[in-house]
C-alpha cells in the first residue's frame, strides 16, 4: 500500500504529491488560471477562454468544445483535454513529490499564504476536518462526474486552522526564496508558489499537523465529492483517499471573511408588511446599511429593493423559539444567517427555503440587481466571524448553505493532482 494512503494520526495529515503544472512563463501563466468553478458565470467563462485557449475553465466547466472532444460527454472531453495538454507540453508532471507554499496578494496588499498538499479524508465525526455548511446533491453529483472522468483533483478545497508551529514557520520562511511561479491574474491578484521537498522539513510539518484540526472555509461540495468518490471505491486504498487542499493558518495569513447576501422571491411591500408583524423595522438609507448592521446588537439584517431600505432587528421571542427550536441560544442559533433562514424565511415570510426561493449574491450591488430583475427583495447580512463559524463546526452543527465567503479564493490551475501520478 502506498504510504500516503496509510491510516493517519488523530489529527490532520497533509501529504506531498506529484503535481501537474502549466509550463508557460509567468507573463502568460495568469491567463491560464481561473476562479473556482462555482463563481464563474457563462460570461466569465467566455472571457477566460478568450484570454487563453489553455484556461483552466475549460477543464473545470467543460462545455461545447470539450463535449465534442468527449463524443458528446463534456466530462469525458475534459479528461481528454487534460491528457492532450500534457501530451503537447502545455502541462507537465513534476518529477518528485512536494508540498507547496502558495501565496495570494490582493490589489489592496492583503496576503493569504498556506500549504498545498493532499489531505487525508476524514469523517466529520472524527472532528479533524470540520464542515460548517450544508451541501446540495446537484453540485456534488456534477463534481463527482468530472472527478471520475478525469481521475484528478482539478481544484483545491480551502481549509483554515489556528496554527503556529513548524508548518506555519515553514510558510513564513519562504519569502526570501525564488518562487516557482510569480504571476498575476486579470483580477490583479498576485500568485506565488514555492515547492517544499526537504524530507526533514516535510517530517516536521507532518508531526505538527498531526496534532491539529481544520475548518472547511471553501469547497464543501468538493470535499463531499472527495468522500463520495472514496466511498465509490469500496474501501480499496488509493489516491482517492486524499484530496487536493490549501491549508491556511488564520493566526498569521488568514483570509478575509465576507457575507453572502440573499435575494428572496417576495415583492418588497408584501415582505415589509409581514416583517413588521414580527420584528422591529426601522427605515434607513441604503448607504447606511453596513454601519447600521455593525451598530446593532443581536440579530440584524437589512432588507431593500434598491430604493427603499429598512433595518430588521428584535424579532418576537415566540417566533424565534418556533423557528429555532432546540438550537435557540446555541452557537448556530445565534448566527444572523440561521435566524434569517429558519425564522424570517420560513416562519415570518412563510416561504419554502429552496434555491428557487432564496438566491445568493456575493456583494450588495449583485443582490439589488437580482432583486430588481426578479421583482423580489434583497437581504443584506453581516459577515460571520471565523470564531463563530468554528464554534458551529466544532459542535457538529451545519449553517445554511452559502453562509460565508472567504477571500481571496485559491485560483484553479495553479496545481492539479492526477491519480495516475501518485
Amino acid at each position: 500500500m502506498n504510504p500516503q494512503n496509510s491510516p493517519a494520526s488523530s489529527g490532520l495529515s497533509l501529504s506531498p504529491f506529484r503535481a501537474v503544472r502549466f509550463t508557460a512563463g509567468d507573463s502568460a501563466l495568469g491567463a491560464q488560471f481561473s476562479p473556482p468553478y462555482d463563481v464563474i458565470s457563462a460570461e466569465d467563462r467566455d472571457r477566460l477562454v478568450a484570454g487563453s485557449d489553455h484556461n483552466t475553465a475549460r477543464l473545470i466547466l467543460p462545455s461545447g468544445a470539450e463535449a465534442n472532444l468527449g463524443g458528446g460527454d463534456p466530462y469525458a472531453g475534459a479528461a481528454r483535454l487534460l491528457e492532450d495538454w500534457i501530451a503537447d507540453g502545455a502541462l507537465a508532471v513534476d518529477a518528485e513529490e512536494a508540498l507547496f507554499v502558495y501565496e495570494m496578494t490582493t490589489v489592496d496588499g492583503e496576503v493569504t499564504r498556506g500549504l498545498v498538499g493532499a489531505v487525508e479524508l476524514r469523517d466529520p465525526a472524527d472532528g479533524v476536518i470540520l464542515p460548517h455548511e450544508n451541501t446540495m446533491a446537484g453540485p456534488v453529483s456534477d463534481r463527482l462526474a468530472l472527478m471520475t472522468a478525469t481521475e484528478a483533483n482539478l481544484e483545491p478545497i480551502f481549509l483554515v486552522y489556528d496554527g503556529g508551529g513548524a508548518a506555519s514557520a515553514l510558510v513564513a520562511s519562504v519569502s526570501e526564496l525564488t518562487p516557482l511561479v510569480d504571476t498575476k491574474t486579470p483580477d490583479g491578484i498576485r500568485h506565488r508558489l514555492w515547492a517544499v521537498v526537504d524530507p526533514s522539513v516535510l517530517e516536521a510539518i507532518a508531526d505538527d499537523l498531526a496534532t491539529r484540526r481544520a475548518l472547511i472555509a471553501d469547497g464543501h461540495h468538493r470535499y463531499a465529492t472527495y468522500r463520495q468518490l472514496q466511498a465509490n471505491h469500496g474501501g480499496v486504498p488509493g489516491p482517492w483517499d486524499r484530496g487536493l487542499t490549501l491549508l491556511v493558518d488564520t493566526s498569521t495569513y488568514g483570509p478575509q471573511v465576507h457575507p453572502v447576501h440573499r435575494v428572496v422571491a417576495m415583492e418588497w411591500r408584501a415582505l415589509l408588511e409581514l416583517t413588521r408583524r414580527a420584528a422591529t423595522v426601522r427605515p434607513i438609507e441604503l448607504a447606511d446599511a453596513a454601519e447600521a448592521l455593525d451598530q446593532t446588537e443581536g440579530f440584524a439584517v437589512v432588507i431593500t429593493n434598491g430604493i427603499d431600505s429598512a433595518l430588521v432587528s428584535q424579532l418576537a421571542p415566540e417566533v424565534v423559539a418556533r423557528g429555532l427550536g432546540a438550537d435557540a441560544g446555541t452557537a448556530l442559533g445565534r448566527l444572523d444567517v440561521s435566524v434569517l433562514h429558519r425564522v424570517l424565511v420560513e416562519q415570518v415570510w412563510g416561504l419554502e427555503d429552496t434555491v428557487d426561493t432564496v438566491g445568493y449574491a456575493h456583494d450588495v450591488a449583485e443582490a439589488i440587481t437580482g432583486a430588481q430583475a426578479s421583482g423580489g427583495t434583497a437581504v443584506l447580512l453581516r459577515a460571520t466571524p471565523v470564531q463563530a463559524v468554528a464554534e458551529v463546526a466544532a459542535a457538529g452543527a451545519r449553517m445554511p448553505r452559502k453562509s460565508t465567503l472567504f477571500t481571496p479564493k485559491p485560483a484553479s490551475g495553479v496545481l492539479f493532482r492526477r491519480f495516475a501520478d501518485q
